[in-house]
């Protein structure tokens, strides 16, 4: 293994409180005879803390799905115990401190980027200012504010993916899962994501983190576990995972022949030799986003989404309230009732009333009109059988039509 000089693990933010904990964890399918079908996860162990990112990796069919819809209390697990915040997965009150997006955001297509994010701000019972306050930062976050008013059903996948991390953080989760959150994201998209994530870390909230692309869990997770057969194969920091105890790297300034020749002969004396000598490359990564920035820097015009602003202001308060602009009921009272209102008020009751009064004398005067006045019976026995007459005409005329 390489031994590098690489950064701590864990970092400082991350308590030794379980935010989520998995003892014994299983799930088994069955089909409509209640036989055993397919067993998902088998019996594991899963401890994450507050304030680290945790990943959950494995091929396709491991049970990372699985083990999530459990923790998220959409399956019932068959044995074992499963505990969110210290309560069962299906509480109500759990589930609000939890921003979760799925693999597949599956999104209301006629609605824009606003009405979404108003959506689920309601769904949290969130008062009107605050929805409006939290979804101006979200779009400039995830760089939709300038595409908002577009329907989400004309958003390409990367789009889609960034409106569904907005949704997802709306509620100022305490806990996040992300599946996938960097598919179909560009470069600059991916990077904006794992800084998100690393920042929302250090603020003391937890992800859960599952991804195929193996580099962006290196790069962004505390501890990791990896999963095959529904069953947790291996666990522990990147670095413990990751680190070659059999080679060692040295890094030092650029080497002249003549210094490289004496090393070798210093480890011939040791029965060693330099298996290779390379100069260091950049990431690709980092390559591209160079490249990117200094177009952007250049004014060089683009489509779509934007690179996205800072983080969210809510999402790193200790005090959320802090951030909502304060209104007593005292001074709602006093608003209502200042002088413009009242006679705004007044004028508008007055208003109502004459038009009621007018309404009904018309109504009064066109009854009178229709009421056809009382004739003594003898002055209308002989003009009695002519509306019948005319009527039974008419009623004949109807009927030969229809013929």
């Amino acid at each position: 293994m390489t031994q590098t000089m690489t950064q701590s693990a864990a970092s400082s933010s991350v308590s030794t409180e379980s935010v989520v904990k998995c003892v014994k964890l299983s799930k088994v399918f069955k089909d409509f005879w209640l036989r055993n079908r397919v067993k998902a996860v088998d019996q594991i162990d899963l401890d994450i803390r507050r304030g680290e990112v945790f990943g959950l990796l494995g091929p396709n069919g491991s049970g990372k799905s699985t083990t999530i819809k459990m923790i998220l209390g959409l399956l019932h697990s068959t044995s074992g115990h499963i505990a969110v915040f210290g309560n069962m997965p299906k509480d109500v009150e759990t589930k609000k401190r939890i921003g979760y997006l799925p693999e597949e955001s599956y999104l209301y297509r006629f609605l824009n980027a606003r009405e979404t994010l108003d959506y689920y701000g309601r769904l949290f019972h969130q008062s009107r200012a605050q929805r409006k306050q939290r979804i101006d930062m979200l779009l400039e976050m995830v760089g939709l504010d300038r595409v908002a008013h577009r329907p989400v059903g004309e958003y390409s996948k990367g789009m889609q993916r960034r409106i569904g991390l907005a949704q997802a953080l709306i509620n100022d989760p305490e806990l996040l899962i992300l599946d996938e959150p960097t598919t179909g994201l560009d470069p600059i998209g991916t990077k904006q994501i794992k800084d998100l994530i690393q920042q929302l870390s250090e603020k003391g909230k937890t992800i859960l983190l599952c991804s195929h692309l193996l580099t962006d869990v290196q790069d962004v997770c505390d501890r990791v576990a990896i999963m095959y057969g529904g069953k947790v194969r291996q666990s522990g920091t990147v670095d413990e995972l990751l680190i070659k105890e059999e080679t060692t790297t040295l890094k030092v300034d650029h080497l002249d022949p003549a210094i490289i020749e004496e090393i070798e002969q210093v480890l011939a004396r040791h029965n060693k030799c330099i298996d290779a000598v390379e100069h260091p490359t950049q990431r690709l990564e980092d390559l591209f986003l160079d490249i990117v920035h200094k177009a952007q820097k250049d004014g060089v015009a683009t489509h779509g989404a934007s690179a996205g602003g800072d983080i969210a202001s809510f999402l790193t308060a200790e005090d959320t309230a802090a951030h909502m602009p304060e209104q007593t009921t005292e001074a709602v009272l006093e608003d209502l009732m200042s002088d413009n209102k009242v006679e705004q008020v007044e004028e508008n009751v007055e208003t109502v009333e004459e038009v009621k009064t007018t309404e009904t004398d018309e109504t009064i005067a066109s009854l009178m009109e229709e009421t056809p006045a009382v004739e003594p019976e003898a002055a209308k026995k002989p003009e009695a059988a002519a509306p019948s007459e005319k009527k039974s005409d008419g009623d004949q005329s109807v009927i030969d039509d229809l013929l």
